[in-house]
């Protein structure tokens, strides 16, 4: 959790110090950030993906019910 609050983009504080504040080594970090995706997380990313184009679709109108449904 505190890895995906520190992927800002743009970046705005240096990465040694948002390690710093949340107490964590840079080199996890980084570590973290070449790691691949977990099934679990593609398919998290592949259902924001069909939200959002649902979303965009019906006029950025729709509410969570009817993207539920759709």
């Amino acid at each position: 959790m505190k890895y995906t609050s520190m992927e800002v983009d743009p970046p705005l504080f240096r990465v040694r110090s948002m390690c710093r504040v949340l107490k964590v080594p840079s080199r996890r970090f980084y570590t973290w950030l070449k790691r691949p995706l977990s099934n679990r997380d593609q398919q998290d990313h592949r259902q924001m993906v069909m939200l959002k184009e649902s979303w965009e679709e019906s006029g950025k109108v729709y509410g969570y019910r009817k993207l539920h449904r759709a």
